[in-house]
């Protein structure tokens, strides 16, 4: 997808109705107006994200990749270099559920450990 037209953020707020309906997931722009109908989780999810960055919430979900296959035909363009989120601050939800899980086991094992060594005296 070279050369996307390039968006504000405030541009795409304009476009907050169930009758013009745009969104951000990961910097690029989609208009879905026309999905709505067809969208799985109903049209409500998508008009509250309607002019936002919906991006966490997309992710929250866990689309499938069919789903992530499909967004491509709705594919307007993308938020402008300066005003795009850091891909860092993206993850960051992801990122911090995988330190929690990654500890709590880390944590698990040596518990386990600790447990075995004193049965075993």
């Amino acid at each position: 997808m070279a050369d996307l037209k390039q968006f504000t953020l405030a541009e795409v707020a304009k476009h907050n109705t169930a009758t013009d309906l745009w969104m951000i997931i990961d910097d690029k722009v989609y208009d879905v107006t026309k999905f709505q109908a067809e969208h799985p989780g109903g049209e409500e999810v998508l008009v509250e994200a309607a002019g936002k960055d919906a991006t966490t919430e997309f992710v929250d979900v866990g689309h499938s990749s069919d789903a992530k296959e499909q967004m491509k035909q709705f594919v307007v363009g993308e938020i402008i270099e300066a005003e795009r989120k850091k891909k860092k601050a993206a993850c960051q939800p992801d990122c911090q559920r995988m330190a929690i899980i990654a500890g709590s086991a880390l944590a698990a094992g040596i518990g386990l450990v600790l447990i075995y060594k004193a049965l075993k005296k």
